[in-house]
């Protein structure tokens, strides 16, 4: 008999920035939030891409808790998209890019 031993803890798995899409808000989870270390955010999209782009600044939107609150600017992009997204951090421009294709 071969026997395999148990190991509960093994590789940590890094864990990854994700960003959940509503209807009327964008919500960081921590480790998107620990990322920008902020406590206000730009938004930004990218028709060509279909990308959002969540930045670090001094003065925009502010981050309640978890969320942003972000109807306007769907409004504004016409962007409908809903569900759960993983983010690529950049640390040059301390941003989250957030791809809705995917």
């Amino acid at each position: 008999m071969t026997f395999e031993v148990y190991k509960p803890r093994g590789e940590r798995v890094p864990k990854l920035p994700l960003v959940t899409i509503s209807k009327n808000s964008i919500v960081l989870n921590k480790h998107a939030r620990e990322k920008l270390n902020t406590e206000k955010v730009e938004l930004a999209y990218d028709q060509e891409t279909n990308t959002i782009r969540v930045k670090a600044t001094d003065d925009g939107q502010n981050i309640k808790k978890t969320k942003v609150f972000s109807r306007g600017f769907f409004n504004h992009f016409n962007i409908a998209a809903k569900g759960k997204f993983s983010a690529k951090y950049d640390e040059k421009e301390n941003a989250l890019f957030v791809n809705l294709n995917q």
